[in-house]
């Protein structure tokens, strides 16, 4: 391992015993397409809304866009095998639409193709087991010209594009996420504006989830007829939604809240259907006209896992007249019906992107997904937190994150002690990248990246990871 960091002087671990995970943990980490490959005009890709959103001005902070990134295009052989010697079991990475297929309708690129085949094997030569996620908010800028995800007609595209990767890469890749997060795909994108394509519409936000579900409905069939042994699932970021007080209006904010951020998807996902409750609260924004029969059919069509991102929770109250505005991400067009929740801090420690730390919300969220609503294995598809890091005589020592690994992995085991079918955990993020509408000014990886040298250097975090992964748990010191 380049530029190695020396392992942590701190007690995170102290007076606390150790936990180990159940044989066959998958221990990996995970990384996007547009956050970290570059090479954006290289091999016939071509844009994606990300491209078009990131070179308009204004859109993301410093003018940053994604042209470059890591550079993870032409390191690739390094990059595999940095996750080798941390001892990553596995690595979830997500295809670029445009590289595999430019401009989202037609045949393969072959080049495109040719790039993820050579990451695969890459892969299994080191042992690392590929997870491969489909869709991770790259729209084929001409698909997103024809109308975008509110469009019915890219849901049948989305399924086109997975039946190509599927037939290239399904003999050697077992583990498939079809979208990662669409509630941000749907309500930053097509909501707030905060994210590409920056559309500001209610309407056109939920037809866009409605219109991500049902592709990811139809990936989903496409994935089993090319490749029937796959393993087939989804990715949502989910959050406990707490009221901020006993006052009805604030139960009933934070009932409106958890339905736009976790029933939406969860219900018609693992239930085939919106829940009344829901459809009610949006009832001034759509009157779900672009529901059609048998969508929802297809949208539940059968999964053999589910993946769950989690970084915080949402403390909600009732509206007060003249509140101060809530950060971009919690726009108040984020949450169509229910403009004007409040959005409460409790002063807790935050992260860098000013998200509350809450470990103890990680067991909730996993209980209450197996409890109320599957039985099928659940996976930690992304977990992990930015902060402020400096490199000092080579190394970084970021206390903080590994603190947090720490605290959501002790979390993680307490959830499978209680009886979740937990399988795997993948830390966010493999290395520090683009973070979206932030650009390069947050920081989440376990590796360290200088934008101008693409040197990689290992943050404590990452050798503490290693260890865990060793050990197939946490070891007190």
């Amino acid at each position: 391992m380049s530029n190695p960091a020396s392992p942590p002087a701190v007690g995170v671990l102290d007076d606390r015993p150790p936990l180990t995970f159940p044989p066959g943990f998958l221990w990996g980490a995970a990384t996007a397409a547009y956050q970290i490959e570059g090479a954006a005009a290289e091999g016939g890709r071509t844009p994606s809304i990300w491209d078009t959103f990131s070179h308009t001005p204004g859109r993301v902070v410093e003018g940053h866009t994604g042209d470059v990134a890591c550079d993870h295009y032409h390191r690739l052989g390094a990059d595999v095998a940095l996750m080798a010697e941390l001892g990553l079991k596995s690595y979830r990475f997500s295809v670029s639409w445009p590289r595999v297929q430019p401009g989202g309708t037609g045949p393969a690129n072959a080049e495109g193709l040719d790039f993820y085949r050579r990451l695969v094997d890459e892969l299994l030569s080191h042992g690392i087991e590929p997870w491969l996620t489909l869709y991770h908010w790259d729209l084929p800028q001409p698909l997103e010209d024809a109308g975008g995800w509110p469009a019915r007609d890219t849901a049948a595209r989305f399924a086109d594009y997975t039946t190509l990767v599927a037939d290239a890469l399904g003999d050697r890749v077992r583990y498939w996420t079809t979208l990662n997060e669409p509630w941000c795909s749907a309500f930053l994108g097509y909501g707030s504006g905060a994210h590409a394509p920056g559309r500001s519409d209610g309407a056109e936000a939920v037809r866009a989830g409605h219109h991500l579900m049902l592709g990811h409905g139809l990936a989903v069939r496409a994935l089993r007829a090319a490749r029937p042994t796959a393993e087939v699932g989804v990715t949502v970021n989910l959050y406990p939604v707490d009221p901020a007080g006993d006052a009805p209006a604030d139960v009933d904010a934070a009932r409106r809240i958890d339905g736009l951020a976790n029933r939406f998807f969860l219900d018609p996902l693992l239930r085939g259907s919106y829940p009344a409750d829901l459809m009610a609260d949006l009832a001034g924004v759509t009157d779900f006209g672009h529901v059609r029969d048998g969508d929802l059919a297809t949208i539940s069509t059968p999964l053999d896992m589910v993946g769950v991102n989690y970084y915080s929770r949402h403390v909600v109250a009732a509206p007060v007249p003249g509140a101060e505005p809530e950060p971009y991400w919690r726009a108040p067009s984020c949450w169509p019906g229910s403009e004007d929740v409040r959005f409460v801090t409790r002063g807790v420690p935050v992260t860098d992107m000013n998200w509350e730390i809450d470990a103890p919300g990680l067991v909730e969220t996993l209980r209450r997904v197996h409890e109320q609503y599957t039985d099928l294995p659940l996976y930690v598809t992304e977990n992990g937190s930015a902060f402020v890091d400096e490199v000092v005589d080579g190394q970084v020592d970021d206390v903080d994150r590994l603190a947090y690994f720490d605290a959501h992995l002790r979390a993680a085991h307490e959830a499978i002690e209680a009886g979740v079918p937990l399988r795997g955990y993948f830390a966010w993020s493999l290395m520090d990248n683009f973070e979206w509408a932030w650009g390069y000014t947050k920081r989440f990886g376990m590796v360290h990246v200088d934008y101008d040298s693409q040197v990689r250097i290992p943050k404590s975090s990452a050798r503490w990871y290693a260890e865990v992964i060793r050990r197939n748990g946490l070891a007190a010191q």
